[in-house]
C-alpha cells in the first residue's frame, strides 16, 4: 500500500488530509504578522522590509546636524537623535577605543601581542553595539570588535590576553553575556541565533546582537542564521560592518546587491543601512533595532558602512590592494573628530569633559601597557585542565606524568 494512504478497518484506502494545510497556515501568520508590523507603521510590508531610499546619516562629514529632511528617514523609517547624556557616554567610549586600539597596534610592533585586528575608524560601530544592548542582551562579536567588549564592561586586558595567546577567551562570556571573540568567519551568527531561540522557548526578555564583516556575507553560515532566525522569528539584530574589504576583497567582489541592507528582504525580514561613521546614527539605529526584535520578537538586518582605516591585520599590506587617496577620502569622516565637532557645537562638550575623557582613555592604555609588557605566569599542567568538565583516567595519568617530570627537571 502506498505510504500517502492508510488502510480502514474493512482495508479500504482513506486518502489523508492536505499535508500542504498547516504549512499553508504557518505561512499565512508569518505574512500576516509582517503586514501588521508594517501597518502599525503606515506603510506596506515591501516599504517595511527594504531599507530607506538613502542611507540614515544624521551627522555630515564636519560634525554639524543634518536637517531631518535630509537624514534618510521617512515614513516607517524614524529616528530619533539620542539623549545628550547617551552620547557624551558615547563620545567617551569613542576616545578611549581610539586610544586602545592605537595602543594595541604599538604593543604589536613591540612583539608584546602576536596578532592585532585594529578597528581604528570603526569605533562608532563598535560602541554602538555595546551601548544599544540592554543587561540582559547578548552580544556575539568577531575578532575585530574588542572596542565594542570592553565598551560592553569587560575588562581590557581580559580581552587582550587572547591576542597575546595565553587564552583563547580571557573573560566569562555568562557573566558578561558576550561570547568569545569569533576568528572563524560568521560562525558566531549561528551561535547567536541559537541562543535568541532558546531565549524566546523560554519566554526571556533577551535580544542578541550578531555582528560580523561585510566579508562574512558570503559565507553559507550567513545563510543559515538569517534564515533560520527569519522562520522561527527569533530576536537576533544583525549587525553588518562594511568596511569595504574582506581582507583585500573588494565589496563589489562579493555581492551585486544595490546594498547588503538589500539581503534582508530575501529572509522575510527588515534591513537598513546606516553611516557608520555617524556615531548618532548608529546608536539611533541600533536602538530602534534592538527595540523591535525585542517588541515583536523578530530579526532584523542593520548594515553600517565604514571603513578600516589600519590593514586587516598587522601581518595584512593593505598598500597591495588600496591607495593612499582611498584611506585619506575616509580620514574625513572619521567618526571621532565628527563627534567631538557636534557635541562641542550643541555645548554638551566642554574642556573639562575633553581633560577627563582624554585622562581615562589614557589611563586605559597604561593599564595595557603594563599587563602585556610583563611576562604572564605560565603553569605547564593547566593546559588539562578545561579539556573535559571532569577529567578522563587518561587526563589525569598523563597530567601526573607531566607534574613528574617538571618536578625532576626542577631538581636537575
Amino acid at each position: 500500500m502506498d505510504e500517502d494512504t492508510a488502510a480502514d478497518g474493512r482495508g479500504s484506502a482513506v486518502a489523508p488530509e492536505n499535508p500542504r494545510e498547516p504549512l499553508a497556515h504557518e505561512k499565512a501568520e508569518q505574512a500576516a504578522r509582517i503586514e501588521q508590523t508594517s501597518r502599525s507603521f503606515g506603510i506596506t510590508p515591501e516599504q517595511y522590509m527594504l531599507p530607506a531610499a538613502q542611507q540614515i546619516r544624521m551627522l555630515s562629514p564636519d560634525g554639524s546636524l543634518i536637517a531631518e529632511e535630509e537624514q534618510g528617514t521617512g515614513a516607517g523609517h524614524e529616528y530619533l537623535v539620542p539623549e545628550d547624556e547617551a552620547l557624551l557616554a558615547a563620545y567617551e567610549a569613542l576616545v578611549v577605543g581610539r586610544r586602545i586600539n592605537d595602543q594595541n597596534y604599538a604593543l604589536v610592533r613591540q612583539g608584546r601581542l602576536a596578532v592585532y585586528p585594529s578597528s581604528h575608524g570603526q569605533e562608532a560601530c563598535q560602541v554602538g553595539a555595546a551601548l544599544a544592548l540592554g543587561a540582559g542582551d547578548w552580544m556575539f562579536p568577531t575578532y575585530r570588535d574588542s572596542v565594542a567588549i570592553m565598551a560592553r564592561g569587560v575588562d581590557p586586558v581580559e580581552v587582550m590576553v587572547s591576542f597575546r595567546g595565553d587564552w583563547h577567551c580571557g573573560f566569562d562570556p555568562l557573566a558578561h553575556r558576550v561570547s568569545a571573540p569569533s576568528t572563524p568567519l560568521t560562525t558566531q551568527l549561528l551561535h547567536a541565533v541559537g541562543v535568541a531561540h532558546a531565549a524566546k522557548l523560554r519566554g526571556e526578555d533577551t535580544v542578541v546582537l550578531a555582528m560580523c564583516g561585510d566579508g562574512a556575507t558570503s559565507e553559507g553560515d550567513f545563510h543559515e542564521a538569517l534564515n533560520f532566525a527569519a522562520v522561527f522569528e527569533v530576536p537576533v539584530v544583525f549587525f553588518v560592518q562594511n568596511n569595504g574589504y574582506a581582507i583585500s576583497v573588494p565589496l563589489s567582489h562579493q555581492s551585486a546587491a544595490p546594498s547588503l541592507a538589500h539581503k534582508a528582504i530575501g529572509y522575510g525580514m527588515a534591513g537598513e543601512q546606516v553611516d557608520g561613521n555617524d556615531m548618532v546614527a548608529v546608536l539611533a539605529t541600533l536602538r530602534r533595532a534592538v527595540s523591535l526584535a525585542r517588541e515583536r520578537s523578530m530579526p532584523l538586518l542593520l548594515e553600517a558602512t565604514t571603513y578600516r582605516m589600519q590593514a586587516h591585520t598587522n601581518a595584512d599590506d593593505d598598500t597591495r590592494y588600496r591607495d593612499a587617496h582611498e584611506v585619506e577620502l575616509w580620514r574625513r569622516h572619521d567618526p571621532l573628530t565628527r563627534m567631538r565637532s557636534f557635541l562641542s557645537s550643541q555645548g554638551v562638550l566642554d574642556d573639562a569633559a575633553e581633560s577627563r575623557i582624554a585622562g581615562r582613555a589614557e589611563e586605559v592604555a597604561a593599564s595595557l601597557r603594563t599587563a602585556m609588557t610583563a611576562d604572564p605566569p605560565i603553569d605547564p599542567l593547566e593546559i588539562f585542565d578545561h579539556v573535559h568538565a571532569a577529567p578522563t583516567a587518561q587526563l589525569r595519568e598523563q597530567r601526573a606524568q607531566l607534574a613528574d617530570e617538571l618536578a625532576r627537571g626542577q631538581e636537575d
